[in-house]
């Protein structure tokens, strides 16, 4: 089975049990910020063009509060990420692949790193996994945007380049596995 068939038959099959779900977060996001509940952000995806990647919106427009208890829950849960079936599904993403980026990082990338934007960005993928913890890890860090370009980024393309050269269906296959367990509280 092909990457893009495994793709197109598991997000048509997620999407159509997670329908009403998807309403009832949407919602319930919609309630919570005071806004659309959808997120929509242009990303870099595959071969660096830009797409439009939709989550759940997990904060509101005040300074005071940007992310309510309901926002973080979605966000730890990764419920917010739901919305991306529909990205899979359109082939602007896959299930595995490198966790898709603002303009600014992986589209300037040069030499061997830019055979990671071959790959479709991702659900998930082993430095996602590894780096689960990124907002509370960059919260304490003096200098959070240093930190993630000088430590977590270039972790990340190395990463995603040993993903580049050694993929497969199988190894996607673990990869999920491995996320769907991490969800569970299970590590």
């Amino acid at each position: 089975m092909s990457k893009r068939i495994f793709d197109i038959l598991f997000s048509s099959i997620g999407l159509l049990f997670s329908l009403i779900p998807i309403l009832i977060f949407y919602v319930l996001a919609t309630i919570d910020t005071r806004q659309n509940g959808f997120f929509l952000q242009q990303r870099i995806g595959q071969f660096g063009k830009p797409f439009t990647i939709y989550k759940f919106r997990t904060f509101g427009n005040s300074i005071l509060r940007p992310i309510s208890r309901f926002g973080r829950f979605m966000r730890n849960s990764k419920i917010d990420e739901l919305p991306q079936l529909w990205n899979i599904l359109i082939g602007e993403m896959s299930f595995v692949g490198p966790r898709p980026d603002i303009a600014g990082y992986y589209d300037i990338l040069d030499g061997k790193n830019r055979r990671i934007l071959e790959l479709k960005p991702g659900l998930t993928s082993l430095a996602s996994l590894k780096y689960a913890e990124e907002d509370m890890l960059l919260s304490q860090q003096e200098n959070p945007l240093e930190y993630n370009d000088s430590i977590l980024f270039p972790d990340k393309i190395k990463m995603n380049l040993e993903y580049y050269y050694s993929h497969s269906i199988r190894g996607d296959i673990e990869i999920i596995w491995k996320t769907i367990v991490r969800k569970k509280g299970v590590h």
